[in-house]
């Protein structure tokens, strides 16, 4: 792949007739899909010769696709933003995006929000080398088909979103945008649109087959990518029972998505692979219990901070192993990271947001296992006073926190448990679990 690849013009040259992008509404080949990125380019948001990161809302739609595109060809850095952040949120997204404005590499494509280990944002900065990178390294394992149309019904802002677009523009195959995901009108959707490629966390999974008892999938639907969490044994068990071709994949956004995957040839057998090998071009390793990833499709850093020398390994945080067959098994996120339907939570920001209401003296909050979230928030809480009122804490925290990371269990106790330095003793949390009790939010709080 060249740089040319991630150019929406060179592919219409390449593919007029081929189908870019398809909607429930309609279809749109890559010379129509030319054609808007040229009007998109003649905005007047997008006039000048600024090369500041251009703020994108990462829905999967149409315009955005466009709005990305365009991008790519100023080759102006993309700056995601996730859909569901609340307007706090936003500014402090922005602000540490500015932190690192002026000092982002020339060949900078997107701008990506993580979180580190304090839960402030931090925005990984992924190169047109890194989105290709990734995208060869996804081709080698799963190859393309003519046919070949790749669902995407996740959020761009997340690099899972975000790949599957970069892959398919520069492969130029379809792209089957929709609106959200719906566990219902995935089966239809899959048929509707000859979907041969799907990208789901284990949640959206586990809704799916428990929507379609009798759901069988179609020849044409190739693979099911699953990735953004662990893929519990029983939800592995249940997609083989349906004959469902499943890749498991592991990555970050630091490494532009996936860097190991089930290998193409086992998708029917996935579950004895663990989260795979490394896929071509993405050297893996694992020293001390921690795995640790170079190559190409490695982000040149974070905005902000020093970038990373291209030479040196990248901590990922997380455990694992490898075992006697090249397979790659994560034990578990180093930290404290709660991972709920594919989503990173991380307990010291919810903690500040919680003890922020005036009701509440001190929250310590922590993961509990859940079959279909795989976690669910909870926080074990020190009330000032009397216990506030549920509905007031819920409004306080829901207009602060995007809905996945909201608590949905919650407890009252006298004092937190501490270490002997007298700190938050995290590892203690967890045998709150049976004081715990469901915190309900309004409808506009989401799943």
């Amino acid at each position: 792949m060249n740089d040319a690849s991630l150019s929406i013009f060179a592919a219409a040259r390449q593919a007029p007739d081929a189908i870019g992008v398809r909607t429930d509404e309609r279809t749109f080949t890559f010379e129509q899909l030319a054609q808007l990125t040229e009007q998109r380019l003649r905005a007047s948001d997008l006039q000048g010769a600024t090369a500041a990161p251009f703020v994108v809302n990462g829905t999967a739609t149409v315009e955005t696709v466009v709005t990305l595109y365009a991008l790519f060809e100023q080759r102006r850095p993309a700056l995601l933003l996730h859909p569901k952040i609340t307007e706090t949120e936003r500014r402090a997204a922005l602000l540490a995006a500015a932190r690192g404005e002026g000092k982002l590499p020339a060949n900078a494509a997107v701008i990506v929000f993580t979180s580190g280990t304090t839960g402030e944002p931090r925005a990984a900065v992924l190169t047109r080398t890194a989105l290709l990178a990734s995208a060869a390294a996804s081709a080698a394992n799963l190859g393309w088909l003519n046919d070949d149309c790749w669902l995407l019904a996740m959020p761009i802002a997340r690099v899972g979103g975000l790949s599957i677009l970069t892959r398919c523009l520069a492969a130029r195959r379809a792209v089957a945008l929709a609106s959200g995901f719906d566990a219902e009108r995935l089966p239809g959707s899959v048929q509707r649109h000859h979907i041969t490629l799907a990208s789901l966390v284990p949640t959206m999974l586990a809704k799916v087959l428990d929507a379609h008892p009798d759901w069988v999938p179609p020849a044409h639907l190739r693979a099911v990518l699953i990735g953004g969490a662990a893929a519990p044994a029983k939800l592995l068990e249940r997609a083989a029972q349906r004959g469902l071709p499943i890749v498991i994949t592991y990555g970050c956004t630091e490494t532009c998505s996936q860097v190991v995957a089930t290998p193409y040839a086992l998708r029917f057998d996935a579950a004895r692979c663990g989260a795979g090998r490394p896929l071509p071009g993405a050297l893996v390793r694992v020293i001390g219990g921690r795995i640790e990833v170079m190559g190409p499709m490695r982000m040149a850093g974070y905005a902000g901070e020093p970038p990373l020398d291209p030479e040196a390994w990248f901590d990922t945080g997380d455990l694992g192993e490898f075992d006697a067959d090249g397979f790659l098994h994560v034990k578990a996120r180093a930290g404290d990271v709660i991972i709920t339907g594919g989503e990173n939570v991380y307990p010291a920001e919810v903690e500040r947001v919680l003890e922020a209401f005036p009701g509440i003296a001190a929250a310590g909050v922590f993961g509990v296992p859940n079959e279909t979230w795989g976690q669910v928030v909870a926080a074990a809480l020190v009330a000032r006073g009397l216990p506030p009122n549920d509905l007031d804490l819920a409004a306080f925290i829901q207009y602060r926190l995007a809905p996945y990371k909201l608590p949905r269990r919650i407890c009252f106790v006298p004092v937190l448990p501490q270490t002997s330095a007298g700190k938050l003793d995290r590892s203690a949390l967890p045998s709150l679990t049976k004081a715990l009790r469901t915190l309900q939010f309004t409808t506009e709080a989401g799943d």
